[in-house]
């Protein structure tokens, strides 16, 4: 088992000492460094972490607005971390703890889950009522492309995953693929075995 923390600030010009030595305190054996706005997807050294933890490990961060960009992204990070059986601790968020099946963990994730797709079909359902006034109006234009067979569906479905802005559920029902299907899907491309 490896410890590995990850660091990241906004700017080239903000400091990473102090995130650093906390994750020295918290027995890191390698840390990657990220200077890097947390609003934008390209966070490189990231990537590099997530390609190179293995079964067993752990990541250990300072706080979770380090490492993660929304609660649909880190539901997204806790999803592919638990597919390669890592685990995530967040030093300052002491709730989540993933090593050692801490059910209170769980059951905060599963509530941050729930409060995300309600998140979501809120969003649907006023897109839906704005669908409606512009029909009304004369200036609904074209409805969102159905994706009619499951090969085309799957790469929709990587596709949405890779952007992370969704959880693994609402990727299953916006595609109709299935989560086993999906999970199968992006590990080959987490593994290197397939290219976007």
């Amino acid at each position: 088992m490896a410890i590995y923390g990850y660091a990241r600030v906004s700017s080239a010009d903000q400091n990473l000492d102090r995130q650093i030595s906390s994750l020295n305190n918290a027995g890191c054996e390698i840390i990657f460094e990220e200077k890097v706005s947390g609003v934008t997807t390209e966070r490189p050294e990231l990537k590099k972490l997530l390609a190179t933890v293995k079964k067993s490990d752990m990541v250990v961060v300072h706080s979770l607005d380090r490492i993660s960009r929304s609660t649909i992204d880190l539901l997204n990070l806790v999803d592919e971390l638990k597919m390669k059986g890592v685990s995530l601790k967040s030093q300052n968020d002491t709730w989540l703890d993933t090593t050692n099946d801490n059910p209170f963990s769980e059951f905060l994730l599963t509530v941050i889950s729930g409060l995300s797709q309600y998140e979501r079909k809120m969003i649907k359902q006023r897109q839906r009522e704005g669908i409606e006034v512009a029909k009304k109006k004369g200036k609904y234009v074209g409805r969102v492309k159905k994706y009619s067979d499951k090969h085309s569906g799957m790469n929709h479905a990587i596709h949405l995953y890779k952007q992370g802005d969704m959880t693994v559920k609402q990727i299953c029902d916006i595609t109709q693929v299935s989560r086993s299907a999906l999970y199968r899907e992006a590990k080959k491309y987490i593994n290197g075995e397939k290219t976007p």
